[in-house]
């Protein structure tokens, strides 16, 4: 492991020049909400715009993006983490173009690593999103301490949410656990299965004034996915929506979210250098260990 991790650092000193991804990760306050199949689908969107995604399935136990593209791989995040595996075997190629990741039960193992297995983890991580312009977290439903610790390393946090109630409250909550972590991380609204444009603008209008009222946040409305039938004809046959109708109106408001997401259309960040993903994932886990 000693002499992998110095290759590791040698390699990175001479291609420090390179930047990393960018980092998303897409988070919803409670389970059923799409939000696998908007990480998946939006993945593809920012394929097709030319970007180089990595996609990571963190939603532990379930395996939500292999069902929706219909495969199963033979290794997940959890195989490089336990040694029986490196990590480029652990990636592997999905539909047009994005590669993708198998969380497994990764999340835990990488809570309890220890300071050499981190060193060698954010090492070889780092490596990688050199190759990539985006690293998508498909996160799980909910908030814990090992969520936090992907969370605050991030450079944005996309929030999925429909127009029910309990949706709308469990996002809000979801978005003041962060806030309450790190009030600098940027969070972009996305509201889905909305039954009208109407509706879904008054559900990204409400959820925008609560969190201006309560947390004096000003999120980004990045748009709105009808509640279209070919989406849920494309999960039926495991295939991305984007894929399988690119003509419907869930694969057109997907192409409008990332032109306006692409454009940094009011997200006040346009021109910054994002921080190092690696770097503050790091930190926090050496913090973790001396607590």
């Amino acid at each position: 492991m000693n002499d992998q991790a110095e290759k590791l650092r040698n390699r990175l000193k001479q291609s420090s020049m390179t930047k990393e991804a960018k980092t998303i990760a897409v988070v919803s306050g409670k389970g059923g909400v799409g939000k696998s199949n908007f990480s998946l689908n939006f993945s593809i969107s920012l394929s097709r715009k030319g970007k180089k995604v990595l996609l990571f399935d963190l939603d532990i136990g379930m395996g939500n993006i292999e069902i929706l593209i219909g495969k199963t791989s033979p290794y997940s995040i959890a195989d490089f983490l336990s040694g029986n595996a490196y990590l480029e075997e652990v990636v592997f190629s999905g539909p047009e173009g994005i590669d993708y990741i198998s969380g497994g039960t990764g999340l835990s193992q990488l809570i309890r690593m220890d300071k050499e297995a981190v060193d060698y983890f954010t090492n070889s991580l780092s490596e990688m999103l050199k190759r990539y312009d985006y690293l998508i977290f498909d996160m799980g439903a909910g908030m814990n301490e090992e969520t936090l610790s992907i969370l605050l390393a991030v450079n944005e946090i996309f929030v999925i949410t429909t127009t029910e109630p309990t949706a709308i409250m469990d996002a809000y909550a979801t978005m003041k656990y962060i806030h309450l972590a790190d009030p600098t991380l940027p969070f972009f609204l996305i509201v889905n299965r909305a039954g009208s444009p109407r509706e879904g603008n008054e559900t990204l209008s409400r959820l925008g004034e609560v969190l201006e009222r309560f947390l004096s946040r000003s999120p980004v409305g990045l748009g709105i996915l009808p509640d279209d039938k070919s989406v849920h004809e494309a999960v039926k046959r495991q295939i991305p929506f984007m894929t399988f109708n690119g003509k419907s109106q869930a694969s057109k408001g997907m192409a409008l979210i990332a032109e306006k997401y692409l454009a940094n259309i009011g997200t006040g960040t346009a021109g910054k250098e994002p921080k190092s993903f690696t770097a503050r994932l790091k930190q926090f886990l050496y913090g973790r260990q001396g607590s």
